[in-house]
């Protein structure tokens, strides 16, 4: 009989770590027989010492770093078979420092992005909400306050931080957060687990260093090495872990004191804006579903229909979110939409639309009437857009793979309002992804030449009459005010036209929010009408 030859990506979680069970639990027998003369009850106390829970984690927290990304997937997949149970062997807040630190090493070693890399292995870990609460606080924490806390290990540790190895520096930077900013976190707590994490890690011959540099951290907590006081900037870079280039341009933007707002405001928590899906459901049934759910929330001060939320964990997860009754959605991209101002019947084009929050709210605005073309890049970006309208009932969204520089004669002049929300910086939503801030701003650079070859290319789509909004969530200038000048001066058809906002009011063309004006991210709205 010929054996079935079985991919381990294919088994549910639970068969996988029954096999996994197994191979480990033969290989241990095999290896205890091969090598030791005893009894078999005695070999069956020696098995116990590597296949327990315990001994579980404490291998697998050396042989991670050995793994492939491929090989860490199907490991992951059977280790978090039992979904909604932490190790015995390991407290929340040690399973939350470990899965953190995972995040952390993730990012300094393939550069991936702490959102994205904290909901996978949030997910992978089986961490509940109120856990994954605590381990991506404690992600996000060092990620933004990086400098800072490597400007206190270069005063406690007698090596650098920039010398020290990636692993060591991560333990070292999130135990010091919690010490510092994690008042619920009792500071002997913080430093042990941080050193029983340095040994499970295999760093043992680093523990006494953590431990000793931990020490002087809680002991100096009050009498903090002094930060930079040459100058604004070397002071702000350091205090609120900006680049220094970056608080250079806000400050020659907004002045010393909004600029300090600014990085302030960078670090701190944001409330969570939801809309009701006018499609399934009203704001005030949608507020009573979610209050009886036992979400926190209040009416936006000036947004109809969308609400900020806080203490909710994992949105996702809600049966209001799951079944369409409300989407996600920051206030500044809110008002993007708005400024479009789709009718029912309108043919739309959103060129740049992953992963589809603006078409879904231009959507609602047009009562699911008309015809809404959503397109981006990647493939797999469409079909998030495709099964976020399939959850929210909306009909009217086509995607379409396609880039915003290539022109596509088909759509010349048939669009009634195009969206261009380009590719940007992203400096204006540092406070959802912090690590946006550590970008190379030479690269930087580059980016206006690409936003204006898509808005050159794209207003082709718009018929005469027509509207065209350009859109980015940065708030420097030559990405914004700079690129839509250069477009007007050789696209004599077009023209800036006033709007208004909730909340803002009139804008003259154009307006860039700023968070610490309005509350929202940073933001840039251009809204340009096409001469009929």
């Amino acid at each position: 009989m010929q054996e079935e030859t079985i991919d381990p990506r294919e088994l549910n979680p639970l068969a996988l770590a029954f096999v996994g069970d197994s191979v480990l639990e033969l290989l241990v027998r095999t290896r205890l027989a091969r090598h030791h003369r005893m009894s078999a009850g005695k070999l069956n106390v020696e098995k116990v010492k590597y296949v327990s829970a315990r001994a579980q984690f404490r291998e697998e927290q050396l042989l991670e770093p050995l793994f492939t990304e491929e090989e860490l997937a199907v490991f992951k997949r059977g280790r978090n078979a039992q979904v909604h149970s932490v190790p015995g062997h390991a407290s929340r807040a040690q399973y939350g420092e470990a899965t953190a630190l995972e995040a952390l090493l993730q990012m300094e070693r393939r550069g991936a992005w702490s959102d994205g890399s904290l909901k996978r292995i949030a997910a992978q870990s089986g961490l509940e909400a109120r856990d994954t609460a605590l381990c991506t606080r404690m992600t996000y924490g060092v990620v933004q306050n990086r400098t800072l806390l490597d400007y206190y290990i270069d005063h406690w540790c007698t090596q650098k931080a920039a010398r020290l190895e990636p692993v060591v520096a991560c333990l070292l930077r999130l135990g010091i957060y919690q010490i510092l900013f994690m008042d619920k976190v009792p500071d002997r707590a913080a430093v042990h687990e941080t050193v029983e994490l340095t040994k499970r890690r295999g760093k043992t011959r680093a523990a006494g260093m953590i431990n000793a540099v931990l020490r002087k951290c809680a002991s100096s907590k009050n009498t903090l090495p002094p930060l930079p006081q040459n100058s604004f900037i070397s002071k702000a870079a350091v205090q609120y872990s900006h680049p220094r280039w970056l608080v250079e341009r806000l400050t020659a933007l907004v002045g010393e004191q909004e600029a300090e707002t600014f990085l302030r405001l960078d670090n701190e928590p944001v409330p969570t804006v939801i809309q009701a899906n006018p499609l399934k459901t009203t704001p005030a049934e949608l507020e009573n579903e979610l209050r009886s759910d036992g979400v926190r929330l209040v009416p936006h001060p000036w947004l109809e229909g969308c609400f900020e939320v806080t203490g909710t964990g994992d949105l996702e997860r809600l049966p209001a979110f799951a079944s369409g009754r409300c989407t996600v959605q920051d206030a500044a991209a809110r008002l993007a939409a708005i400024a479009v101002g789709p009718k029912p019947g309108d043919r739309v084009l959103d060129v740049c639309a992953a992963p589809g929050g603006k078409s879904f709210a231009m959507a609602m605005q047009m009562e699911n009437r008309g015809d809404i073309l959503s397109c981006d890049i990647h493939p797999h970006k469409l079909k998030l857009i495709e099964s976020g309208a399939a959850r929210l009932g909306i009909t009217i969204i086509r995607t379409a793979l396609a880039d915003g520089r290539e022109r596509h004669a088909g759509w010349v002049e048939q669009a009634d309002v195009v969206l261009a929300d380009v590719p940007c910086s992203g400096l204006g939503i540092i406070r959802k992804k912090p690590d946006i801030r550590w970008k190379d701003p030479a690269q930087l650079a580059q980016l206006p030449a690409v936003q204006l070859s898509i808005l050159n290319n794209v207003s082709a789509y718009v018929r005469p009459g027509g509207v065209l909004v350009y859109a980015t969530c940065t708030v420097l200038p030559e990405e914004n005010g700079g690129v839509v000048s250069a477009f007007l001066d050789v696209h004599p058809d077009f023209a800036k036209e006033e709007f208004t906002l909730p909340g803002i009011g009139s804008c003259p063309g154009d307006v860039t929010l700023w968070p610490q004006r309005t509350g929202t991210d940073g933001f840039y709205i251009c809204r340009m009408r096409r001469r009929g």
